[in-house]
Protein backbone atom coordinates (compact mmCIF):
# COMPACT_ATOMS: atom_id res chain seq x y z
CA UNK A 1 0.00 0.00 0.00
CA UNK A 2 1.24 3.50 -0.93
CA UNK A 3 -0.25 6.65 0.57
CA UNK A 4 -0.24 9.69 -1.71
CA UNK A 5 -0.96 13.20 -0.39
CA UNK A 6 -2.30 15.44 -3.18
CA UNK A 7 -2.29 19.21 -2.68
CA UNK A 8 -5.57 20.93 -3.54
CA UNK A 9 -4.07 23.92 -5.43
CA UNK A 10 -4.27 23.63 -9.22
CA UNK A 11 -4.66 20.32 -11.08
CA UNK A 12 -1.06 19.26 -11.66
CA UNK A 13 -0.65 17.38 -8.37
CA UNK A 14 -3.81 15.37 -9.03
CA UNK A 15 -2.92 14.57 -12.64
CA UNK A 16 0.56 13.44 -11.61
CA UNK A 17 -0.83 11.14 -8.90
CA UNK A 18 -3.28 9.59 -11.34
CA UNK A 19 -0.59 8.94 -13.93
CA UNK A 20 1.74 7.28 -11.42
CA UNK A 21 -1.02 5.22 -9.81
CA UNK A 22 -2.06 3.88 -13.22
CA UNK A 23 1.39 2.26 -13.59
CA UNK A 24 1.79 1.11 -10.00
CA UNK A 25 1.44 -2.59 -9.20
CA UNK A 26 0.70 -1.60 -5.59
CA UNK A 27 -2.53 -0.09 -4.27
CA UNK A 28 -2.40 3.69 -4.05
CA UNK A 29 -4.59 5.61 -1.62
CA UNK A 30 -4.92 9.37 -2.14
CA UNK A 31 -5.33 11.72 0.81
CA UNK A 32 -6.55 15.16 -0.29
CA UNK A 33 -9.00 18.00 0.25
CA UNK A 34 -10.01 17.62 -3.39
CA UNK A 35 -13.19 15.70 -4.21
CA UNK A 36 -12.63 12.21 -5.53
CA UNK A 37 -12.60 12.22 -9.36
CA UNK A 38 -15.12 9.93 -11.02
CA UNK A 39 -12.34 8.10 -12.88
CA UNK A 40 -10.27 7.31 -9.77
CA UNK A 41 -10.23 3.54 -9.17
CA UNK A 42 -8.39 3.35 -5.83
CA UNK A 43 -9.20 4.43 -2.29
CA UNK A 44 -9.63 8.13 -1.54
CA UNK A 45 -9.42 9.74 1.90
CA UNK A 46 -11.05 13.18 2.02
CA UNK A 47 -9.14 15.56 4.29
CA UNK A 48 -10.96 18.38 6.09
CA UNK A 49 -10.02 21.91 4.99
CA UNK A 50 -7.66 23.88 7.21
CA UNK A 51 -7.79 27.35 5.64
CA UNK A 52 -8.31 30.45 7.75
CA UNK A 53 -8.02 34.18 7.13
CA UNK A 54 -6.64 34.89 10.60
CA UNK A 55 -4.17 32.14 11.53
CA UNK A 56 -2.17 32.24 14.76
CA UNK A 57 1.52 31.41 14.34
CA UNK A 58 0.89 29.36 11.18
CA UNK A 59 4.61 28.69 10.56
CA UNK A 60 5.63 27.76 14.14
CA UNK A 61 8.03 30.71 14.16
CA UNK A 62 9.35 29.90 10.69
CA UNK A 63 9.98 26.18 11.25
CA UNK A 64 7.02 24.90 9.21
CA UNK A 65 4.66 26.18 6.50
CA UNK A 66 1.11 25.76 7.83
CA UNK A 67 0.38 24.72 11.42
CA UNK A 68 -2.04 27.36 12.76
CA UNK A 69 -2.59 27.17 16.50
CA UNK A 70 -5.97 26.04 17.91
CA UNK A 71 -7.40 25.43 14.43
CA UNK A 72 -9.94 22.58 14.54
CA UNK A 73 -9.76 21.92 10.80
CA UNK A 74 -5.99 21.60 10.86
CA UNK A 75 -6.07 19.39 13.95
CA UNK A 76 -8.67 17.12 12.36
CA UNK A 77 -6.72 17.03 9.10
CA UNK A 78 -3.56 15.83 10.82
CA UNK A 79 -5.60 13.34 12.87
CA UNK A 80 -7.19 11.84 9.74
CA UNK A 81 -3.76 11.37 8.12
CA UNK A 82 -2.32 9.86 11.30
CA UNK A 83 -5.28 7.53 11.77
CA UNK A 84 -5.06 6.37 8.17
CA UNK A 85 -1.33 5.65 8.52
CA UNK A 86 -1.97 3.79 11.79
CA UNK A 87 -4.68 1.63 10.28
CA UNK A 88 -3.36 1.10 6.74
CA UNK A 89 0.33 0.74 7.67
CA UNK A 90 1.49 1.95 4.23
CA UNK A 91 4.87 0.85 2.94
CA UNK A 92 5.49 4.38 1.60
CA UNK A 93 4.02 7.88 1.82
CA UNK A 94 4.33 10.35 -1.08
CA UNK A 95 3.82 14.04 -0.29
CA UNK A 96 2.88 16.20 -3.29
CA UNK A 97 3.20 18.49 -1.62
CA UNK A 98 3.11 19.23 2.15
CA UNK A 99 5.99 19.52 4.55
CA UNK A 100 3.63 18.85 7.45
CA UNK A 101 2.12 15.69 5.93
CA UNK A 102 5.57 14.37 5.01
CA UNK A 103 6.94 15.06 8.48
CA UNK A 104 3.94 13.46 10.19
CA UNK A 105 4.32 10.32 8.09
CA UNK A 106 8.01 10.05 8.91
CA UNK A 107 7.33 10.63 12.61
CA UNK A 108 5.05 7.61 12.42
CA UNK A 109 7.81 5.47 10.97
CA UNK A 110 6.74 5.52 7.32
CA UNK A 111 9.28 6.15 4.52
CA UNK A 112 8.58 9.41 2.65
CA UNK A 113 9.07 10.74 -0.89
CA UNK A 114 8.84 14.45 -1.82
CA UNK A 115 10.17 16.94 -4.40
CA UNK A 116 9.40 20.25 -6.08
CA UNK A 117 11.51 22.75 -8.01
CA UNK A 118 12.36 26.19 -6.71
CA UNK A 119 14.03 27.63 -3.65
CA UNK A 120 13.63 24.92 -0.99
CA UNK A 121 16.33 26.19 1.36
CA UNK A 122 13.88 27.45 4.01
CA UNK A 123 13.86 25.56 7.29
CA UNK A 124 10.59 23.75 6.64
CA UNK A 125 11.63 22.38 3.26
CA UNK A 126 15.07 21.45 4.52
CA UNK A 127 13.40 19.40 7.23
CA UNK A 128 11.15 17.53 4.79
CA UNK A 129 13.83 17.00 2.16
CA UNK A 130 16.33 15.81 4.75
CA UNK A 131 13.77 13.37 6.19
CA UNK A 132 12.76 12.02 2.78
CA UNK A 133 14.01 8.62 1.70
CA UNK A 134 13.94 9.82 -1.91
CA UNK A 135 13.26 12.98 -3.87
CA UNK A 136 11.18 12.31 -6.97
CA UNK A 137 12.01 14.87 -9.66
CA UNK A 138 9.68 14.99 -12.69
CA UNK A 139 12.27 16.75 -14.84
CA UNK A 140 15.42 15.50 -16.63
CA UNK A 141 18.73 14.91 -14.87
CA UNK A 142 20.39 17.11 -17.51
CA UNK A 143 18.56 20.14 -16.02
CA UNK A 144 18.88 19.64 -12.25
CA UNK A 145 18.15 22.12 -9.50
CA UNK A 146 21.49 23.96 -9.28
CA UNK A 147 21.50 24.84 -5.58
CA UNK A 148 20.47 21.56 -4.00
CA UNK A 149 23.01 20.20 -1.50
CA UNK A 150 24.91 17.03 -2.32
CA UNK A 151 22.92 14.81 0.05
CA UNK A 152 19.66 15.85 -1.69
CA UNK A 153 21.11 15.20 -5.14
CA UNK A 154 22.33 11.78 -4.02
CA UNK A 155 18.77 10.61 -3.34
CA UNK A 156 17.07 12.39 -6.24
CA UNK A 157 15.48 10.25 -8.96
CA UNK A 158 14.86 12.13 -12.21
CA UNK A 159 11.98 10.66 -14.20
CA UNK A 160 11.45 13.32 -16.83
CA UNK A 161 8.07 15.01 -17.01
CA UNK A 162 4.88 13.16 -16.11
CA UNK A 163 1.80 13.84 -18.22
CA UNK A 164 -1.60 12.21 -18.61
CA UNK A 165 -0.91 12.44 -22.35
CA UNK A 166 2.28 10.37 -22.39
CA UNK A 167 1.85 7.70 -25.06
CA UNK A 168 -1.46 9.10 -26.28
CA UNK A 169 -1.82 9.06 -30.10
CA UNK A 170 -2.02 12.41 -31.79
CA UNK A 171 -5.39 13.19 -33.37
CA UNK A 172 -5.66 13.07 -37.11
CA UNK A 173 -5.13 16.42 -38.85
CA UNK A 174 -8.23 18.40 -39.70
CA UNK A 175 -8.45 18.06 -43.47
CA UNK A 176 -10.91 20.96 -43.65
CA UNK A 177 -8.61 23.40 -41.87
CA UNK A 178 -6.79 26.03 -43.95
CA UNK A 179 -3.41 24.57 -44.99
CA UNK A 180 -1.40 27.48 -43.61
CA UNK A 181 -3.46 28.31 -40.54
CA UNK A 182 -1.41 29.81 -37.73
CA UNK A 183 -3.01 29.26 -34.34
CA UNK A 184 -1.91 30.49 -30.92
CA UNK A 185 -3.31 28.55 -27.98
CA UNK A 186 -3.15 30.34 -24.64
CA UNK A 187 -3.39 27.76 -21.85
CA UNK A 188 -3.79 29.29 -18.40
CA UNK A 189 -3.87 27.14 -15.30
CA UNK A 190 -6.49 26.33 -12.70
CA UNK A 191 -4.10 27.55 -10.00
CA UNK A 192 -4.63 31.22 -10.88
CA UNK A 193 -3.09 33.69 -13.31
CA UNK A 194 -2.00 37.33 -13.33
CA UNK A 195 -2.70 37.78 -17.05
CA UNK A 196 -5.63 40.09 -17.73
CA UNK A 197 -8.23 40.05 -20.48
CA UNK A 198 -6.93 43.39 -21.77
CA UNK A 199 -3.40 41.98 -22.15
CA UNK A 200 -4.77 39.09 -24.20
CA UNK A 201 -6.76 41.47 -26.37
CA UNK A 202 -3.71 43.68 -27.01
CA UNK A 203 -1.65 40.65 -28.02
CA UNK A 204 -4.36 39.56 -30.46
CA UNK A 205 -4.44 42.99 -32.07
CA UNK A 206 -0.64 43.02 -32.40
CA UNK A 207 -0.62 39.69 -34.30
CA UNK A 208 -3.81 39.77 -36.42
CA UNK A 209 -2.57 37.10 -38.84
CA UNK A 210 -2.77 34.53 -36.05
CA UNK A 211 -5.90 32.80 -34.76
CA UNK A 212 -6.03 32.94 -30.95
CA UNK A 213 -7.67 30.30 -28.76
CA UNK A 214 -7.75 30.81 -25.00
CA UNK A 215 -8.19 27.94 -22.53
CA UNK A 216 -8.91 29.04 -18.97
CA UNK A 217 -8.11 32.41 -17.48
CA UNK A 218 -10.16 35.60 -17.72
CA UNK A 219 -13.50 35.15 -19.45
CA UNK A 220 -12.47 31.94 -21.21
CA UNK A 221 -13.85 28.42 -20.81
CA UNK A 222 -11.92 25.68 -19.08
CA UNK A 223 -11.43 22.58 -21.26
CA UNK A 224 -10.91 19.38 -19.30
CA UNK A 225 -9.08 17.66 -22.16
CA UNK A 226 -7.04 20.16 -24.23
CA UNK A 227 -5.00 17.47 -26.03
CA UNK A 228 -6.51 17.99 -29.53
CA UNK A 229 -6.10 21.76 -29.21
CA UNK A 230 -2.47 21.48 -28.09
CA UNK A 231 -1.64 19.10 -30.93
CA UNK A 232 -3.00 21.41 -33.62
CA UNK A 233 -1.46 24.60 -32.16
CA UNK A 234 1.30 26.39 -34.03
CA UNK A 235 2.38 27.97 -30.71
CA UNK A 236 1.20 27.45 -27.13
CA UNK A 237 1.49 30.23 -24.56
CA UNK A 238 1.38 28.94 -21.02
CA UNK A 239 2.70 29.39 -17.50
CA UNK A 240 5.52 27.30 -16.02
CA UNK A 241 3.51 24.93 -13.84
CA UNK A 242 4.87 21.39 -14.05
CA UNK A 243 1.61 19.99 -15.39
CA UNK A 244 1.19 22.64 -18.11
CA UNK A 245 4.79 22.24 -19.25
CA UNK A 246 4.45 18.44 -19.24
CA UNK A 247 1.35 18.63 -21.45
CA UNK A 248 3.02 20.99 -23.93
CA UNK A 249 6.06 18.69 -23.99
CA UNK A 250 3.93 15.58 -24.58
CA UNK A 251 2.22 17.33 -27.50
CA UNK A 252 5.63 18.53 -28.79
CA UNK A 253 4.06 21.96 -29.09
CA UNK A 254 6.30 25.00 -29.73
CA UNK A 255 5.77 27.01 -26.57
CA UNK A 256 6.16 30.42 -25.00
CA UNK A 257 6.41 30.00 -21.24
CA UNK A 258 5.67 32.88 -18.87
CA UNK A 259 6.21 31.90 -15.22
CA UNK A 260 3.64 33.02 -12.66
CA UNK A 261 4.42 34.01 -9.10
CA UNK A 262 4.21 30.94 -6.89
CA UNK A 263 5.60 30.13 -3.45
CA UNK A 264 9.33 29.44 -3.40
CA UNK A 265 9.78 30.56 -7.01
CA UNK A 266 8.77 27.16 -8.37
CA UNK A 267 7.60 28.37 -11.77
CA UNK A 268 10.58 30.69 -12.25
CA UNK A 269 12.92 27.77 -11.50
CA UNK A 270 11.15 25.63 -14.12
CA UNK A 271 11.31 28.47 -16.64
CA UNK A 272 15.05 28.90 -16.08
CA UNK A 273 15.57 25.19 -16.75
CA UNK A 274 13.52 25.39 -19.97
CA UNK A 275 15.52 28.37 -21.17
CA UNK A 276 18.82 26.68 -20.29
CA UNK A 277 17.82 23.58 -22.26
CA UNK A 278 16.58 25.57 -25.25
CA UNK A 279 13.21 23.88 -24.92
CA UNK A 280 10.89 26.88 -25.05
CA UNK A 281 10.79 30.64 -25.50
CA UNK A 282 10.79 32.02 -21.96
CA UNK A 283 9.57 35.50 -20.97
CA UNK A 284 9.80 36.67 -17.37
CA UNK A 285 6.65 38.76 -17.75
CA UNK A 286 3.82 39.15 -20.26
CA UNK A 287 5.42 40.84 -23.30
CA UNK A 288 4.30 44.25 -24.61
CA UNK A 289 2.06 44.19 -27.69
CA UNK A 290 4.76 45.14 -30.21
CA UNK A 291 6.91 42.12 -29.22
CA UNK A 292 4.39 39.43 -30.14
CA UNK A 293 4.96 39.04 -33.91
CA UNK A 294 8.70 38.39 -33.45
CA UNK A 295 8.17 36.14 -30.42
CA UNK A 296 5.68 33.95 -32.27
CA UNK A 297 7.95 33.69 -35.32
CA UNK A 298 10.95 32.82 -33.13
CA UNK A 299 9.01 30.12 -31.31
CA UNK A 300 7.73 28.44 -34.49
CA UNK A 301 11.30 28.30 -35.80
CA UNK A 302 12.73 26.78 -32.58
CA UNK A 303 14.05 23.19 -32.98
CA UNK A 304 11.91 20.63 -31.19
CA UNK A 305 13.86 19.45 -28.13
CA UNK A 306 10.85 18.45 -26.01
CA UNK A 307 11.96 14.81 -25.95
CA UNK A 308 14.74 15.88 -23.56
CA UNK A 309 12.08 16.98 -21.05
CA UNK A 310 9.39 14.45 -21.86
CA UNK A 311 10.71 10.93 -22.58
CA UNK A 312 7.12 9.64 -22.55
CA UNK A 313 7.53 7.15 -19.71
CA UNK A 314 7.92 9.46 -16.70
CA UNK A 315 4.94 8.02 -14.84
CA UNK A 316 6.13 4.46 -15.42
CA UNK A 317 9.59 5.37 -14.12
CA UNK A 318 8.11 7.07 -11.07
CA UNK A 319 5.87 4.09 -10.30
CA UNK A 320 8.86 1.77 -10.53
CA UNK A 321 10.85 3.96 -8.13
CA UNK A 322 8.00 4.05 -5.61
CA UNK A 323 7.50 0.30 -5.85
CA UNK A 324 11.20 -0.37 -5.30
CA UNK A 325 11.22 1.91 -2.25
CA UNK A 326 8.05 0.37 -0.86
CA UNK A 327 9.45 -3.14 -1.20
CA UNK A 328 12.84 -2.25 0.23
CA UNK A 329 13.65 -4.33 3.33
CA UNK A 330 12.73 -2.61 6.59
CA UNK A 331 15.69 -0.74 8.04
CA UNK A 332 17.53 -0.30 4.73
CA UNK A 333 18.84 3.19 4.05
CA UNK A 334 19.47 5.26 0.96
CA UNK A 335 17.31 5.90 -2.12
Amino acid sequence: MIGYYVHHQGRGHLHRAGCIAAHSPMRVTVLSSLPRPAAWQGDWVVLPPDATDAPTDPTARGRLHWVPLHHPGHRERMAVIAEWIRGADPALFVSDVSVEAATLARLMGTPVVVAMRGDRQDEAHRLAYDLADALLAPWPSSLPEPDWPAHWRAKTVHTGSISRYDGRPRPRPDTEAPPHRKEVVVMLGAGGTDISASQLQEARRAAPEWTWTVLGGPRAPWIEDPWPVLCRASVVITHAGQNAVAECAAARAPSIVIPQERPHGEQHATARALAEGGLATVCDTWPPPHAWPALLAETVARPDRWADWSPGDGARRAARVLTDLALRPSGATGA
